[in-house]
């Protein structure tokens, strides 16, 4: 089946509209998702990750998620915010890279969970991603707190990248991955020139708001928390929901056993179908709450 017509098919059924945000000069590019059963819960807006270089509004971390989502009856929107250049792997990065950094796309991310904070019935809206969408979702939240913005009615990062450096593996995780190469691989190395390259400067590494580990996580939301078993960027998830949990947030935290980074871009393998049932779950649960 080739890639339109399985992304149409995991439409079926469901109401899919293209928006843009129109609050500022550079508008940023939504995707609503609604079916046809009663409204449940409050909506949603689910960001894609993608080393913050990659993805958008049909890749399948975005809209498969979405789909899956929407068909439970809750509206899902999600984002096309602003990419940064991807690095050259065989160069180090020096001075102030030019181009789309931090925080442009953290901007595209606020101002489309405002939108999603608008049309909702009573101003309540979850905000959640996958991998750099999950940073961009914490940082997002943390930015709301910080300029005394409504902040999200709760949070859900599946396998992100939290802090700047990418922090010790337990020794369990290195059973996880140690000998693991190729892409689902993100050793200290690569973790850092992926920071360093979405940051732009070496200052803006240790802005809270570019990778929200190690700081001041007080008056967060709820958070869901959905690592990968395999990944060894769940060193950054275990110690993020420790820290979520030294700052009293209210954290919920799982690994998907014998999965990989980025599951959620293949909709065909169950630990998809495993991870959008917990999420499901625990929206369902947090609505009751609000």
């Amino acid at each position: 089946m080739k890639a339109q017509q399985y992304r149409d098919e995991l439409a079926r059924g469901l109401d899919v509209t293209d928006l843009t945000s129109a609050s500022s000069e550079t508008p940023v590019p939504l995707r609503r998702y609604q079916s046809d059963l009663p409204p449940s819960g409050h909506p949603l807006l689910w960001v894609h990750g993608g080393a913050f270089v990659s993805g958008g509004l049909n890749q399948l971390e975005s809209h498969a998620v979405a789909c899956a989502l929407a068909k439970t009856g809750r509206t899902v929107y999600t984002v096309d915010y602003r990419l940064v250049k991807m690095w050259n792997v065989l160069r180090p990065l020096r001075g102030p890279l030019p181009g789309i950094r931090f925080p442009l796309p953290l901007d595209d991310v606020l101002e489309a969970f405002t939108l999603v904070q608008a049309a909702s019935r009573d101003g309540h809206a979850f905000l959640g991603g996958a991998s750099a969408g999950a940073c961009l979702s914490a940082a997002a939240a943390l930015r709301m707190r910080d300029i005394g913005l409504e902040p999200p009615a709760g949070l859900i990062l599946a396998y992100g990248t939290f802090h700047a450096a990418l922090p010790p593996r337990s020794t369990e995780l290195r059973s996880r991955t140690d000998g693991l190469r190729g892409l689902v691989q993100f050793t200290p190395g690569r973790t850092a020139k992926m920071n360093r390259n979405y940051a732009g400067t070496v200052p803006a590494l240790q802005d809270p708001h570019a990778f929200p580990g190690g700081h001041d996580l007080h008056g967060l939301p709820a958070t869901l928390m959905i690592d990968a078993d395999h990944d060894t960027l769940r060193a950054s998830g275990e110690l993020f929901a420790e820290e979520l949990t030294a700052a009293d947030v209210a954290v919920n935290s799982s690994v998907i056993e014998g999965s990989w980074h980025g599951f959620l871009d293949r909709p065909r393998q169950p630990e998809f179908h495993e991870a959008i049932q917990r999420i499901t779950v625990w929206l369902d649960a947090a609505d009751r709450q609000i």
